[in-house]
C-alpha cells in the first residue's frame, strides 16, 4: 500500500499492500489467481480480493473468494485475503449486509462511497460509516460530520488511483487531516492496466497532497487490517 524512507540509506523502502480489487467475479477482467500473480509480480506483499457485491450476489461471491484465498499457497510470496465491496446498496443495507459479509467470512469490507462520478444514494458515507465495515471507497466530498465519524470509528478513509474516483483525493486528505480520520491508499483495479506498480501508486498519494511522511503512516496503520 505504501512504503517506508530508510533515511540512513536514502533510499524508500516500498512494502505494499492494495486492499481494494476485483476480478471476473464482478466487473473485473481476471481470475483471482491472475490478479495475485499480477500484483505479486509488481512486487506487492499482500492484497485482498474485493468484488462487488448486494443482495443478489453476496453469498455466491463470499463462498467464491474465501475458498480461493484458503487455498492460495500459505507459503506465496504475496498474502491474499478474502473481501468485498458493497456497492450502490440502499444506504439502510450496508449494517445488515456487512454483517451478513463478516459471517460469510470475508476480511476486508468495504463500502462503495459517494464518489462524484456515479450515481450514488444520498446519505451512502454516514450509513457505510455506521455499518461494520473497514475501508469507505472513495467518499467524494465528504462531509466534516461524516469524516469525524470514520474517525470515531476507525473506518479508513480511501485515497485511490482509480480515474474519476481520484478527483477528490485531495478533499479527502484535507478532511482526514482536519479532523484526524485514518487514510488508506489503495489501486481499485479492474484491468491489468489499473495494477500499477508499488513506486507508481507511492506516487498517486504524493501528487494528490500526501507527505512521505504521512504515506509511511498509512502503511503502519494498514498492517492492523493484515492481521484480521
Amino acid at each position: 500500500m505504501c512504503g517506508r524512507f530508510d533515511s540512513c540509506q536514502g533510499r524508500l523502502i516500498i512494502t505494499m499492500y492494495n486492499l481494494h480489487a476485483h476480478t471476473f467475479l464482478s466487473d473485473g477482467d481476471l481470475l483471482p489467481s491472475e490478479v495475485a500473480m499480477r500484483y505479486l509480480d509488481k512486487g506487492y506483499k499482500a492484497i485482498a480480493i474485493t468484488d462487488h457485491a448486494d443482495y443478489s450476489n453476496i453469498k455466491q461471491i463470499a463462498k467464491a473468494i474465501v475458498e480461493f484465498c484458503k487455498r492460495w499457497p500459505k507459503d506465496s510470496a504475496i498474502k491474499v485475503l478474502p473481501g468485498v465491496e458493497l456497492t450502490h446498496l440502499p444506504p439502510e443495507q450496508f449494517k445488515p449486509l456487512a454483517a451478513l459479509a463478516r459471517k460469510e467470512g470475508l476480511k476486508i469490507i468495504i463500502a462503495h462511497g459517494e464518489t462524484c462520478v456515479e450515481p450514488v444514494a444520498k446519505d451512502t458515507n454516514r450509513l457505510a460509516l455506521m455499518a461494520d465495515i473497514d475501508i469507505l471507497a472513495h467518499p467524494g466530498l465528504i462531509s466534516d460530520e461524516d469524516t469525524k465519524l470514520a474517525k470515531a470509528r476507525g473506518i479508513f478513509l480511501e485515497i485511490t488511483s482509480r480515474r474519476g474516483h481520484s478527483q477528490t483525493n485531495a478533499h479527502v486528505i484535507k478532511m482526514a487531516r482536519q479532523f484526524g480520520a485514518k487514510l488508506i491508499l489503495n489501486n481499485d483495479s479492474h484491468t491489468p492496466e489499473d495494477i500499477i506498480s508499488p513506486a507508481e501508486l507511492i506516487k498517486v498519494g504524493l501528487d494528490c497532497g500526501l507527505t512521505q511522511i504521512e504515506i509511511d503512516k498509512i502503511y503502519q496503520d494498514t498492517k492492523v487490517l493484515l492481521t484480521k
